[in-house]
């Protein structure tokens, strides 16, 4: 399981990598640009994608009470998405150094509202990866409305792991 949880883990940084060299040349008009989908714009979408990759890091951490690192930003696109690509490259190296026993351990945290949740860390990779994925949708999507024309595919299967 570990070898799985490892590729899905590069795979995200990879694929995250993929999205942010292209939304690095657009100007700040349009990744400010309201566009609809879960979060309105470029920008929001990525801090999303930083707050939920963090968030789930801390609980892998197991850290009582996360933080969210967005809270107090106020920085420049720019910087959310390197703190969100340093975030994707903390987890992926989290899942290459932990040992079979951490992954199949089942940990407890509070979600929303106070409700308390025990997952599988395996889950709980596949879980904050599979998140990113579909954020990262939106995020195309977002780009063709700004009539981006030059996406990498960010599909597993073009996905080449280093070795």
């Amino acid at each position: 399981m570990k070898e799985i949880l490892v590729r899905f883990a590069s795979y995200n940084h990879w694929a995250n990598q993929q999205l942010v060299a292209v939304m690095l040349n657009l100007d700040a008009e349009k990744t400010e640009r309201e566009l609809g989908g879960s979060f309105p714009s470029l920008h929001k979408t990525v801090c999303h994608l930083w707050f939920g990759e963090s968030i789930w890091y801390q609980r892998l951490q197991l850290t009582e009470q996360p933080v969210d690192p967005t809270v107090a930003f106020t920085g420049t696109f720019e910087e959310a998405c390197q703190s969100w690509l340093q975030q994707s490259q903390l987890l992926e190296e989290w899942v290459k150094q932990a040992t079979e026993v951490k992954l199949n351990h089942t940990f407890a945290f509070a979600a929303g509202k106070g409700e308390q949740v025990k997952l599988p860390v395996q889950e709980a990779v596949m879980h904050v990866c599979n998140h990113s994925t579909f954020h990262r949708g939106q995020l195309v999507n977002m780009l063709r409305q700004l009539e981006v024309t030059k996406i990498p595919s960010t599909d597993y299967r073009r996905f080449k792991p280093k070795k």
